[in-house]
């Protein structure tokens, strides 16, 4: 695929187009994955996480079942959250590596972007899920006329702010192909899932290292 049918390829309608189907089957999450490489099996596979993320979350505030219950949740989702942000870093990847090296941007004087393209395809997905949900509270026929137009309008708000963020997608890599604009990967990690750098995980590992116990290590 050539760099420009690359960057027409993963235009912020398609992506959209992409989520909301996604959403739309029952399967989703269950069903084996549609792209097996590529920057859409990235794309993909942060879907994924975040929709997975998004049901755990539901889960995780439970009120009626045990605490071990709600415990194994959330591990769930630092895994899912972990996983979402590796994708989002191969999406970017998958952009990067047609475009220039970033120290040619420098040196041209382009602007450095503060939001990756893969960063606004997450908050993307994010929102389809909302407007779902969303979507889902203005059909509800147990709730009162009120109820469903506050709905409505926080739906139509939703829907605005995809519309909007979408057009900064396309603008950003619009400008990226012109040689105007850039972004860095970070190499962005979570602290807590770290055993280095979470002082609870690091108390742990201090206490298993004085009773003898080494797993943690390897």
């Amino acid at each position: 695929m050539s760099t420009i049918s690359f960057f027409e390829d993963i235009q912020a309608l398609n992506v959209m187009a992409f989520h909301d189907a996604a959403l739309a089957r029952d399967d989703f999450t269950s069903s084996p994955r549609q792209f097996s490489e590529g920057v859409w099996a990235w794309i993909e596979a942060n879907h994924f996480n975040n929709t997975s993320l998004w049901a755990e979350e539901d889960l995780a505030r439970r009120t009626t079942v045990s605490g071990d219950e709600i415990a194994q949740n959330k591990r769930h989702i630092d895994g899912f959250n972990q996983a979402r942000n590796d994708a989002t870093e191969r999406v970017d990847e998958e952009i990067l590596v047609r475009m220039k090296p970033v120290s040619e941007f420098q040196n041209s004087g382009a602007r450095l972007n503060s939001e990756t393209a893969g960063a606004m395809i997450d908050r993307m997905s994010i929102m389809s899920l909302k407007i779902k949900a969303m979507r889902a509270q203005t059909l509800r026929t147990d709730v009162d006329a009120a109820h469903i137009e506050k709905c409505t309008e926080k739906l139509n708000t939703l829907l605005e702010q995809r519309t909007d963020l979408g057009a900064c997608l396309n603008g950003l890599l619009a400008e990226m192909q012109a040689g105007h604009a850039y972004y860095k990967i970070y190499r962005q990690f979570k602290m807590y899932n770290d055993k280095t750098l979470n002082p609870e995980l690091v108390k742990e590992q201090a206490r298993w290292f004085e009773e003898g116990e080494f797993d943690w290590l390897s």
